[in-house]
């Protein structure tokens, strides 16, 4: 698909981050959860190397806007739909870092929900001139309009395993990620775009969100960093809605789900 690149989806070939410590902090707040010691956690990596697009370049939806095109009109709605993390040290933080970014595969699609742009991106980060991190994205274009998505009726059969954690993403939460990934999409702040625009019926919790909740409950299970981690997404989740969070081990490593009130798998991963 020739006239598929980088830039169309808003992406640099390279990026390079200081891995500033004062990010890490806010996300550490935001989650709740300690400063790590040593090693960015797997899927932390996500607060740094974002696209630095200005206020004026950004598009309806929030997201850098991307050059016109058939492709760029026909699928203007984004979603970051999962992705394969494999560790071989961790980034450390306060110490530069590239990361190089290529475009792997980029196919149109019929899906449930109609046309789809499926797209594989793989990005390869190095410290000190060593990759220590590898990682492919899954992004799904989708067409504008389409059904309303309904608001999950809570009823759903209560899941167990061997960890679970319960909670609830609220307002504050959601902005707090959004800023701390430097994350303009409207969907997770902006409830009458979210519903009138992109047919939610409220705002939607961040998937990359979502799949860091999933990695530190397989790392705290585990008690041990992650080498390996992939994620998928199922279905969205929503504001003020509770989510329980579950992993098992499996192997060396660990099989996990983020299940929504009424009982279907929003998010599936497995660890190691």
């Amino acid at each position: 698909m020739s006239e598929f690149t980088l830039a169309t989806l808003g992406l640099a070939e390279r990026t390079t981050s200081d891995l500033d410590l004062e990010p890490l902090r806010r996300l550490a707040a935001t989650l709740d959860t300690p400063l790590p010691d040593g090693p960015l956690p797997i899927t932390w990596h996500w607060i740094y190397f974002v696209p630095l697009a200005g206020s004026a370049d950004l598009g309806g939806d929030g997201h850098p806007r991307r050059p016109p095109g058939r492709l760029t009109d026909a699928y203007p709605r984004r979603m970051f739909a999962g992705g394969r993390i494999t560790s071989s040290g961790g980034l450390r933080p306060g110490r530069p870092a590239v990361r190089t970014t290529e475009l792997r595969s980029a196919e149109e699609k019929t899906g449930r929900t109609g046309s789809l742009l499926v797209v594989g991106v793989r990005n390869r980060y190095e410290q000190d001139g060593t990759v220590v991190l590898e990682e492919e994205q899954d992004l799904v274009y989708r067409a504008a309009g389409g059904a309303p998505v309904p608001l999950p009726e809570p009823g759903g059969a209560t899941p167990t395993a061997t960890w679970t954690s319960t909670a609830t993403p609220d307002r504050p939460l959601l902005f707090r990620y959004s800023a701390v990934t430097f994350n303009a999409h409207r969907i997770h702040y902006d409830e009458p775009y979210a519903t009138t625009a992109e047919g939610y019926p409220s705002l939607v919790v961040h998937g990359p969100l979502t799949a860091t909740r999933l990695a530190d409950l397989a790392a705290t299970g585990l008690g041990r960093p992650l080498r390996s981690f992939s994620f998928r997404a199922e279905a969205p989740l929503f504001v003020d809605q509770p989510v329980t969070y579950l992993g098992d081990p499996v192997d060396a490593g660990a099989e996990l789900r983020a299940v929504r009130v009424d009982g279907a798998t929003a998010m599936s991963a497995r660890a190691s």
